[in-house]
């Protein structure tokens, strides 16, 4: 199907107080869809006394949001959930359409997300308390957990469904309000998100969604007094200077930045499972996912099998629009992201590293970059040291699993991390040793509703999902009372 002949792509919109503020009152920017080229639509810009409202409504609402029943909570979270299930083709149309992901990639992110509004609809009613018992029989000791006040939270535009929507969850879940900002390049799916809580009935102010110039609304929001935690997905860069600044005004913090995650495949893997796994989730968004395979690490022995087998499986996806039928994978966000994957790849070969399969960008409209293996990728190329972040997998040759280790932990990254071995002791080993804030054992596991989410090193602090998904925006009350 054409793009002319598709349904309108959807008007875009601030919410602010529970009203929607479209681009003809406000001035804007185009969205473009990087298959094409094509302006979709006009995004608008907040000024700043949209910032001023947006922000004082989030502190109005929170006087009484943060005393809701969380089974009132939880009944908006669910239908949240009912109603991006029921919307999930419109929503990942446009989501391909300014995003890029093949259209069956963008559903499934909206059907999977949806489940993160169910989890936090049944997990805000486990925010516990407890007694210390006293040394004194007339006095009791209790610990309480309040809701830590007005929140600004920042959302990428690779996953632009499931990373707002965790962090609205997250924020609304605990008691809290929010000012959201969402990434400028996909926003359809952050305004579907909007619409979304307001047909569900959240009340006015406690989500607000602002666009703009990035750098001056995450200025204005962290330095602002009513604020009291961030929350920001995206590079490592940015988020140390968001870091840094909420650090100066003693605002609490929630970094889920970039990664650059290591691949150990060992000789005793089963290479037809690792390879075929590892294309596929290397594959995924071009690429532009954090927690991406990148670094690929394989044992001598199998070295030559596996890289065999992953090029085949990867150069088999099929570049194109994601709306068309037959894609498999998508283009890449910007015209920059296609130069920055000719730079990793013109500086690894010339480094040693041979090109298996890929190697260039498509000719033609859109950002494509064709799926692309290095073999024999030294350690000392750019690709092994920085963050790809798009479809270009270094495979470099280990010999012992401990110093291969070293090299993996070499990095000030520490996002997510793979092995492939059928040695239940060498899956212990590296799975301890491994320094990242996740570790998936043959296959991919992470970023479930009930699993934490999150790195260490520079790929971040705190975590989002699982049972630890309210800890940040919670604070610890002790009271102690006299009661005779």
């Amino acid at each position: 199907m054409t793009e002319t002949a598709l349904p309108d792509y959807a008007p875009l919109a601030l919410y602010i107080d529970g009203q929607f503020i479209g681009a003809d009152v406000r001035g804007s920017e185009d969205v473009i869809n990087p298959a094409t080229g094509r302006v979709l639509g006009q995004l608008p810009h907040a000024t700043l006394a949209d910032l001023e409202t947006a922000v004082a409504s989030a502190s109005r609402a929170f006087e009484s949001w943060r005393w809701s029943s969380p089974l009132d909570r939880g009944r908006i979270l669910r239908r949240v959930a009912e109603l991006a299930r029921e919307r999930a083709d419109e929503i990942a149309r446009d989501l391909t359409r300014d995003q890029g992901k093949p259209l069956g990639e963008a559903r499934l992110e909206v059907i999977t997300s949806a489940d993160h509004a169910d989890w936090h609809a049944e997990e805000c009613r486990r925010i516990y308390g407890r007694l210390i018992p006293p040394r004194n029989a007339n006095v009791r000791q209790t610990v309480i957990r309040q809701p830590i006040g007005v929140c600004a939270s920042f959302s990428p535009w690779n996953f632009p469904f499931n990373q707002t929507l965790r962090k609205i969850c997250a924020a609304l879940g605990s008691g809290c309000t929010l000012v959201i900002k969402p990434a400028e390049d996909a926003p359809s799916a952050a305004v579907a998100l909007a619409r979304l809580f307001h047909e569900a009935g959240l009340p006015p102010g406690c989500l607000n969604m602002v666009w703009g110039k990035p750098a001056e609304i995450s200025d204005y929001l962290i330095r602002s007094p009513v604020v009291r935690k961030i929350s920001f997905t995206g590079s490592i860069p940015v988020g140390k200077q968001l870091a840094a600044l909420a650090g100066a005004h003693m605002k609490r913090a929630t970094m889920e930045l970039g990664g650059h995650s290591p691949v150990l495949v060992c000789d005793d893997a089963d290479i037809d499972q690792a390879a075929t796994l590892l294309a596929a989730y290397k594959g995924l968004n071009a690429g532009q996912v954090c927690m991406a395979p990148s670094r690929f690490y394989v044992q001598k022995g199998v070295a030559a099998e596996f890289t065999d087998k992953f090029a085949k499986a990867l150069s088999s996806r099929v570049l194109g629009d994601g709306l068309d039928a037959g894609t498999t994978m998508g283009p890449l966000a910007h015209d920059r992201r296609v130069r920055a994957m000719e730079g990793f790849v013109a500086d690894a070969v010339s480094r040693g590293a041979e090109v298996v399969v890929g190697g260039a960008a498509l000719k033609g409209d859109g950002h494509f970059f064709e799926p692309t293996v290095l073999f024999n990728t030294p350690d000392e190329s750019r690709i092994m040291l920085e963050e790809p972040f798009g479809p270009v997998a270094p495979i470099s040759i280990f010999d012992d699993v401990d110093e291969v280790l070293g090299r993996a932990n070499a990095l000030p990254f520490g996002l997510a991390s793979y092995v492939f071995t059928r040695s239940l002791r060498l899956s212990h080993h590296l799975s301890a040793r491994l320094e990242a804030g996740m570790v998936n054992i043959n296959h991919f596991g992470s970023a479930l509703p009930e699993t934490p989410l999150g790195g260490v090193k520079d790929s971040g602090m705190g975590s989002e999902g699982g049972s630890e998904t309210f800890d940040a925006y919670l604070t610890t009350k002790f009271i102690s009372e006299a009661t005779g």
